[in-house]
């Protein structure tokens, strides 16, 4: 089993397809990415909980220095120099054969079952908070599972539908943090012995950067929907900047108002926004302000969590559709609507498999989501190194600073921090079994599927009639 090879051996078959179609700008990118990334200040409660404001803030403004930047410069120079379907799936493969890339999409397909299923998770924690009758028995557990097929609908309906839905929720979730953030100057310390929901969560500072290095993941799947993006060569890399700026500030200011207004570290956990507004809301205009403040929090933080989904359904659904037309799926995969180019029978069976882990807890899919995407990251940035050795003369038009020296450093902050995520999985029980070690079983599992796929077609399987005649119209 060959881990290295040529790249002329795996040239990747996915194309863009040869009908004409709207493609994505700087604007709707960076929304789409914000949304595969946050989604805003919702779900970063248990960091304040856990670090303190002074603590957790510090995270929040690190983290992305040590964790998402680099990583937005290794994706801005791949996807950048290779702008494939598939993204990630397309570089990890080229640069190291079809094991390693298989793998690559192992890692984050396995990922998503439990990434995805924490965002109708979030959506039904903040509509509690509204409505405390969908908290009882399986009730969420159904809301999330509309999240699931409703998304799964509109990724069908096309890709240009989900990026412009995209750009409007943020505008309209952004809206009542900014209101927050304006008033608290005027209310300096008001909300200092306010009567609050006392806080369940029983996360510490541990718990507070796991979740932090949650909050901050996921900027290579941008990288499976280049050849639907308008001159990716050049949007990505400034997508990627923007979006991590945007993203930090979203975090980070809301929570120092808060501070500047007194409200205690302890009050919050995951849905507690919505309370915190509404005693905000009371300061300004009474009850029906307060409630006013509220409901738009409430409606804010169930808006941030279908976003991520819907953002997140259509970058996951692009790897089965790059690896069937690599031949390493079954060609079904491969299978896209007539008219929105959508990989619908992907959408299917993605959605399928992320709705059987709605009823998880949230601590536990951060642990094995983080662990996850931790080892998929890293097989992207030694793809980055590997390419710079095999293929030195190859064009990129944006590329890591510092030569292959920094092409090496800027690996390892995230990799520090996969460490620290990996000794965390040790302390987390799941299914009976640490965290580390359900992670390693569902890590092998992806050594495991690729033996049987060389058993059972060992030349992988053939292209779709579909996809063949793309290429030849290519």
């Amino acid at each position: 089993m060959s881990t290295l090879s040529l790249p002329a051996q795996f040239p990747s078959r996915a194309i863009a397809s040869p009908k004409k179609s709207a493609k994505l700008t700087l604007w709707p990118l960076v929304a789409a990415t914000f949304f595969m990334v946050s989604g805003g200040t919702y779900g970063t409660e248990d960091i304040i909980h856990g670090a303190g404001y002074g603590r957790g803030i510090l995270l929040l403004l690190i983290t992305p220095i040590l964790w998402s930047l680099p990583t937005a410069f290794m994706i801005g120079e791949l996807s950048s120099a290779l702008p494939s379907e598939g993204g990630y799936y397309a570089w990890v493969r080229r640069a190291m054969g079809n094991f390693w890339g298989f793998q690559e999409a192992w890692l984050s397909l396995v990922a998503s079952i439990f990434d995805m299923a924490i965002y109708p998770t979030l959506f039904v924690a903040y509509l509690t908070r509204l409505v405390p009758w969908f908290g009882v028995d399986h009730r969420g557990v159904m809301v999330g599972l509309g999240v699931v097929v409703l998304c799964a609908l509109l990724n069908i309906a096309g890709i240009r539908i989900v990026a412009i839905s995209s750009l409007w929720l943020f505008f309209l979730l952004s809206a009542p943090f900014v209101a927050l953030v304006l008033i608290a100057p005027f209310k300096v310390g008001e909300l200092a012995n306010a009567t609050v929901t006392p806080s369940t969560s029983n996360i510490g500072l541990i718990g507070g950067l796991l979740i932090c290095m949650w909050n901050y993941m996921g900027w290579d799947n941008a990288s499976t929907i280049a050849t639907e993006v308008k001159r990716p060569q050049r949007t990505y890399p400034r997508a990627m900047i923007v979006a991590v700026i945007v993203v930090a500030a979203t975090y980070i200011v809301p929570f120092a108002a808060m501070w500047l207004a007194g409200v205690h570290a302890s009050a919050f956990e995951t849905g507690s926004w919505a309370d915190i507004a509404g005693l905000m809301g009371g300061l300004v205009g009474g009850p029906l302000v307060a409630r006013g403040f509220r409901v738009a929090l409430v409606l804010g933080g169930m808006m941030s969590a279908f976003g991520m989904f819907n953002a997140l359904v259509m970058s996951y659904s692009r790897l089965p559709l790059a690896m069937a037309q690599d031949g390493l799926l079954p060609r079904v995969f491969g299978k896209v609507h007539p008219k929105t180019r959508a990989p619908w029978v992907a959408i299917i069976v993605l959605a399928a498999c992320w709705a059987l882990c709605l009823g998880l807890g949230f601590e536990r899919l951060v642990t094995i989501d983080v662990l996850l995407y931790g080892m998929s990251l890293s097989l992207e940035f030694i793809a980055l190194i590997v390419l710079r050795i095999k293929e030195p003369t190859l064009r990129r038009p944006f590329k890591v600073p510092g030569g292959m020296a920094g092409a090496i450093l800027v690996g390892v902050c995230p990799a520090l921090l996969l460490g620290f995520s990996i000794v965390h999985g040790e302390s987390e029980q799941i299914l009976g079994m640490s965290g580390l070690t359900f992670g390693l079983l569902l890590i092998g599992g992806g050594f495991l599927a690729y033996w049987l796929k060389s058993l059972i077609r060992p030349q992988g399987w053939a292209e779709t009639s579909t996809l063949a005649d793309e290429r030849k119209a290519a």
